[in-house]
């Protein structure tokens, strides 16, 4: 079995955000084959719009690894409920991640001395502007369930005052997450379990910022797009060469 984690922004979509510019290559993956996961910065309910545009009823990752959603009867019931911490909907969730509310809280806390804009201090338009998000993507993002996204700083040192406080920083292509201690990787870990239960799993991953870093380092091959520099992934383009270099 191959399973391939993908990131969303500046990975599979482009500037537009559109669903259709990676329609092709999710259909090949899918037809060759490939588990496919996507792993991103984005919330819940912005992974399902991009789901059901694709027609996909898969497992999926949030927030930078701060929640692991699976659909019911994905894998045996058993071996899912050991390791889910509830069930919402017709997924079962794996939580790594810290509780949005305790994020915020320390945000707005600092966010006067630094100049802190993101999500939660900000109106849908800033919010539209920061990120070039349509109306209705900007919505869904705004749902945060277990990370912040920091679009805007006047100064240094917020990063050393979230480590003390045990919040993670992670620098996507633009921006900064914030969240509990977890990152894409060990979203990937929590996951790749279940697969192994199904039989051998080979394990790949795509992604374009420093925040894939962690994930790149627990699969069998990664790939980064552009010119960031990873001892373990090779470099591409873009996504559609990624169906060029693997089987």
């Amino acid at each position: 079995m191959r399973v391939i984690f993908l990131d969303l922004d500046g990975t599979l979509l482009g500037e537009d955000y559109s669903p259709e510019k990676a329609e092709p290559v999710i259909s090949e993956l899918t037809r060759r084959g490939y588990e496919i996961v996507i792993n991103t910065s984005k919330t819940r309910f912005e992974v399902e719009y991009y789901l059901n545009a694709w027609g996909l009823e898969k497992p999926f990752i949030t927030e930078n690894g701060s929640a692991v959603y699976v659909p019911e009867d994905h894998f045996l019931e058993d071996v899912v409920r050991d390791v889910a911490n509830l069930r919402r909907g017709n997924h079962w969730v794996m939580e790594l991640g810290r509780p949005y509310p305790e994020i915020k809280a320390a945000l707005d806390e600092m966010a006067g001395e630094y100049g802190l804009k993101y999500y939660g201090n900000s109106t849908l338009e800033e919010v539209m502007a920061f990120t070039g998000l349509p109306e209705k993507l900007a919505r869904l993002a705004m749902i945060r369930e277990y990370s912040e996204t920091i679009f805007r700083w006047k100064k240094p040192g917020f990063e050393w005052e979230l480590l003390k406080i045990g919040l993670k920083t992670t620098r996507g292509t633009r921006f900064i997450g914030v969240t509990g201690n977890t990152d894409k990787g060990r979203g990937a870990k929590a996951l790749l379990p279940l697969y192994s239960s199904l039989g051998k799993v080979e394990s790949y991953a795509v992604g374009d910022g420093e925040n894939d870093f962690p994930l790149f380092d627990v699969v069998d091959k990664a790939f980064i797009v552009g010119d960031l520099s990873h001892p373990k992934a090779t470099n591409i383009s873009s996504i559609e060469e990624l169906l060029e270099v693997i089987p």
